[in-house]
């Protein structure tokens, strides 16, 4: 009977150390990278570096923050009309793709809970992002429509919430609707 209950024990301690060492690591100060680490170590994120890159802004999101990014994924950039990428990454074209990466920047770190509350979010590029929430799923709205696909990925400085869709802000003077880097100004 000893034997029985020691091995039950033993097998229960085992898993509680398996499901118990992740969570540990992080208590004991292991904290996960800045945002553009985190997404540096995500291939579905590949093309949101190279952009960060092109603009000049990786620095900006490896600082301090707290920063919430709304991230759109390779498969997002792709929905881009054919040529709107290699013409956004142009050195001709840096002030326009830095516009439209801001757009994706809250300059605050607003978790899941805090977004689905929000009708709209400031952003780093100056205009707000809309905020919808239709039958528990997460919209964003600037020219148009982005859905949340994951959220809270923790970063060091901030989080990150996946999208689906690259937003574009809201026609201003400087970027007028349907100007995605291929037109004139």
């Amino acid at each position: 009977m000893f034997t029985r209950f020691a091995s039950r024990t033993l097998a229960a301690l085992t898993l509680l150390f398996f499901f118990a060492v992740p969570a540990q690591a992080q208590d004991m100060g292991e904290e996960p990278g800045t945002i553009v680490e985190v997404a540096q170590s995500n291939e579905n994120f590949s093309t949101l570096v190279s952009a960060l890159k092109a603009a000049g802004l990786v620095e900006t999101l490896q600082g301090e923050g707290p920063f919430t990014v709304f991230a759109p994924t390779n498969a997002a950039f792709e929905k881009l009309p054919e040529g709107t990428l290699d013409n956004l990454l142009k050195e001709e074209n840096k002030d326009q793709l830095t516009a439209i990466l801001t757009y994706h920047v809250a300059p605050a770190k607003a978790m899941a809970k805090d977004v689905v509350g929000m009708d709209e979010a400031p952003t780093v590029q100056g205009q707000p992002v809309q905020i919808m929430v239709e039958d528990g799923t997460v919209m964003l709205k600037g020219q148009n429509t982005a859905t949340v696909t994951t959220t809270d990925i923790q970063a060091s400085n901030g989080v990150i919430h996946v999208i689906d869709t690259v937003l574009m802000p809201p026609a201003s003077d400087e970027m007028q609707e349907g100007d995605m880097g291929g037109g004139e100004r």
